[in-house]
């Protein structure tokens, strides 16, 4: 299974980013597949509050559109919500300790600890902080 990061969603609904019509295409490809594919639960409240913040886009994304391009991408039948198991913590504990993540990088460690334990084989993101973590391919499909 494949999982998407948030800057994967964020270009998809900003034009002026770079990568739209790139990221635009991967999500209609996910979207319209058969093939399961995922979003970790903290991606989605990120996707919110980067795409409705003031001081990253102006004009902002308005919160309600937001919503409901989120609520047609988790519509689609392919797509599974990555949400922390009873097991989250052990994952988390292990993925912090074999990559030496602290601070700002425990945000990323949560989201890589979550497609750990989902069984994600590769995460789609454009943020190289990934890098540090091991146990499943990380993939900037823009490079």
């Amino acid at each position: 299974m494949i999982a998407v990061d948030t800057n994967i969603l964020v270009y998809a609904q900003r034009a002026e980013a770079p990568q739209h019509l790139a990221a635009l295409h991967i999500m209609r490809g996910l979207v319209g597949g058969a093939a399961p594919w995922a979003v970790p639960w903290p991606c989605i409240a990120e996707y919110l509050r980067v795409v409705t913040h003031h001081s990253v886009y102006r004009p902002v994304t308005p919160t309600s559109e937001a919503l409901d391009n989120l609520e047609t991408l988790l519509a689609a039948p392919s797509v599974q919500v990555l949400a922390p198991t009873g097991r989250h913590l052990t994952v988390l504990r292990e993925v912090l300790a074999d990559s030496g993540a602290t601070g700002d990088q425990v945000f990323d460690a949560q989201i890589f600890a979550l497609c750990v334990q989902h069984g994600v084989r590769e995460l789609l993101t454009a943020d190289r902080g990934f890098r540090v973590f091991r146990g499943l391919k990380v993939t900037d499909p823009f490079a």
